[in-house]
């Protein structure tokens, strides 16, 4: 079981290598790896176990953040609507964005970084991803609001790129220009 002392931080070389594709079919070893990310996520949520554990609560989780330099990334959240998405997959990729934007009221954070960083993220307000799923069965998902922000934060992570590298340095709280607020 994963646990907080095995997610990399900040500064790491690895946060900012571009990640390799995994082979397919994935190897056990593979798959595994990608279970754990998803069984982090999952538990991280649950208060008696995140208790117990010191697990801080995550979203999403990628591989790179456990050190492991290869493209799987697990989310585990609900929409606005209060619907539970859990989502763990190898190779995801963003296939088409919209041009409209969107970004997180409050921010984001990132396991991998432990301070605060202020910020409004720029993201893309709806995309379509394309993975291949535990079974080995290619997805392809159409995702909005904070489903599309949380694939766009865990696919940055597979491509060397933290969250706050899309903060506006000089005014990091500029409002984004026609982008979509969205509460969480």
């Amino acid at each position: 079981m994963l646990t907080m002392k095995d997610i990399i931080r900040d500064g790491h070389p690895t946060l900012r290598k571009v990640a390799e594709e995994v082979s397919m079919p994935p190897s056990e070893e593979d798959k595994e790896i990608l279970k754990s990310l998803l069984e982090y996520v999952i538990n991280s949520q649950d208060p008696e176990i995140a208790n117990k554990y010191g697990l801080r609560a995550g979203i999403g989780l990628a591989a790179p953040q456990i050190n492991i330099s290869k493209k799987m990334i697990a989310v585990y959240v609900k929409d606005e609507k209060g619907v539970l998405h859990s989502y763990a997959l190898f190779n995801p990729k963003i296939k088409s964005h919209s041009v409209e934007l969107a970004y997180l009221t409050a921010g984001e954070g990132c396991l991998s970084v432990d301070e605060n960083i202020p910020g409004y993220v720029p993201r893309y307000a709806r995309i379509t991803v394309q993975g291949t799923c535990l079974e080995g069965n290619e997805v392809k998902l159409r995702l909005k609001g904070m489903l599309a922000i949380v694939f766009q934060h865990e696919i940055d992570h597979l491509n060397g790129v933290m969250f706050y590298d899309h903060i506006n340095k000089d005014d990091p709280f500029k409002v984004i220009e026609g982008a979509i607020p969205i509460e969480r």
